[in-house]
């Protein structure tokens, strides 16, 4: 399958930051296939590359405690002027975590938090171009905002990365705008006011593709996962909820055998 298009605003990568590199490396290796390659100490601090079927398809780091924050997946969107996206954020509601910088010889980098105080990556491409692999088993499929103050949200993103959206539903029962239309979509922001626990913050949500939803999810448990949502049909696909062994969370995509 040829490389995914990665247009300007879109997800374009994915990584752990993990407590635990070595058992979440064994861990989504027997669960997706994943090989890995760490990179230098001192240029890239160790961080890890993760590969499907010989392309990349996540990194993962080390979480050393230091920050406060849980394990946890971060997706990234690319831009072709992180500076500017970094500028607008502030402007647009939002705050810069991590300013812009540079990561040698692969592009550059920077960490916000959006108008209702998710945090997102922000990639710009140097060498590194993003994920190779995409929309199937063992990859990243689908990447969803779970946002406490929807509106202002869809607003941010649409400002900052110039989203060009397309209202999904907007029942009171479920309100949801993607980024592209129909099968073009490549990002979906919910509502999710109603059902976020009290302090768990607004935050984006990985999909993974597995063959077999059920299977697989019996496969993540016996490696140490947790089930926290149940395998249930929806119309794209059958969908589970999971912490990791540190307890990252993630969810898995039954896209079916091929």
């Amino acid at each position: 399958m040829p490389a995914p298009e990665i247009a300007p605003g879109a997800p374009c990568w994915i990584d752990l930051m993990t407590s635990d590199p070595d058992r979440a490396r064994e861990f989504y290796t027997r669960l997706f296939g994943w090989t890995y390659q760490t990179g230098d100490q001192d240029k890239y601090g160790g961080y890890i590359m993760a590969f499907r079927n010989g392309q990349p398809v996540a990194g993962m780091m080390q979480n050393g405690g230091q920050s406060g924050y849980p394990d946890v997946w971060t997706t990234y969107l690319r831009t072709e002027d992180i500076d500017a996206v970094a500028d607008a954020a502030g402007r647009s509601g939002g705050q810069v975590f991590m300013p812009p910088m540079d990561v040698p010889e692969q592009g550059r980098m920077a960490m916000i938090g959006d108008a209702g105080g998710a945090a997102v990556g922000v990639w710009q491409f140097g060498g590194h171009t993003g994920f190779q692999v995409h929309g199937e088993a063992g990859a990243p499929v689908w990447h969803e905002l779970h946002a406490r103050d929807y509106e202002r949200t869809v607003t941010f993103y649409q400002d900052v990365f110039g989203w060009t959206t397309e209202v999904m539903s907007d029942t009171p029962q479920f309100r949801y705008t993607t980024l592209g239309a129909g099968g073009q979509a490549a990002a979906g922001i919910m509502d999710a006011a109603g059902f976020l626990p009290e302090g768990v913050p607004a935050g984006w949500q990985v999909y993974f593709g597995v063959d077999n939803a059920d299977a697989a999810i019996e496969a993540a448990v016996s490696l140490g996962a947790q089930l926290i949502q149940p395998a249930e049909d929806t119309p794209f696909g059958r969908v589970a909820a999971l912490l990791d062994p540190t307890g990252a969370a993630f969810k898995l995509n039954e896209v079916g055998a091929g």
